[in-house]
């Protein structure tokens, strides 16, 4: 078995990709991510995940390395990680009561044959309208300052989601079935 690596530091990533079976290393990428790029949502996600892919595959002569980025698009504005509770704020407000779509994009690279592929899957989230005292009950879990768009679907930011359109693991930050199709394409066989 080829080794495979993860290029993140991500632990949902990390957890999806165990639940595979498969075996493979973790190593942090350093690209600095730019979500200024002048791009489409969906260009933009396999820009930001080869880049994390390519900073991690010029370490290895013959290794799978798997790259990924999420993000929420809501309108025109791309919504990353808040850091502050200003912004989470801000961000929680904006996306109450309304549908955003979650984009991860994955790439792979094939360090030995310099084989390498690209996808943006989209998923979109309906969100209930919240209070601000919900809003701000919720920033002071801790959770929304960690998550793009300011809220985890698949922890306490849950109670929020009326529903969803796609691959929920979109959501949580690795789109398993698609990544495990594109990883097929590469001679790793999952089962």
């Amino acid at each position: 078995m080829r080794k495979i690596i993860l290029a993140s530091t991500s632990p949902r990533r990390k957890e999806l990709l165990a639940k595979t079976g498969l075996k493979f290393s973790v190593v942090p990428s350093d690209y600095e991510e730019d979500m200024t790029l002048k791009l489409s949502p969906k260009k933009l996600a396999k820009v930001l995940s080869m880049g994390k892919a390519e900073a991690v595959a010029k370490r290895y002569k013959d290794a799978i390395i798997i790259g990924a980025d999420s993000f929420v698009a809501y309108k025109n504005d791309l919504l990353g990680k808040p850091h502050t509770v200003e912004r989470a704020r801000m961000m929680l407000r904006q996306l109450s009561g309304k549908m955003n779509s979650v984009i991860t994009g994955f790439s792979i690279i094939d360090t030995k044959t310099g084989k390498r592929v690209s996808r943006a899957i989209e998923c979109k989230v309906y969100l209930r309208k919240m209070t601000d005292c919900e809003i701000d009950a919720y920033i002071k879990t801790g959770e929304p300052l960690e998550r793009a768009g300011a809220y985890s679907a698949q922890e306490r930011g849950s109670v929020f989601v009326r529903k969803t359109e796609g691959n929920f693991f979109t959501i949580v930050g690795l789109p398993v079935y698609e990544l495990t199709q594109e990883l097929e394409k590469f001679g790793v066989e999952v089962f």
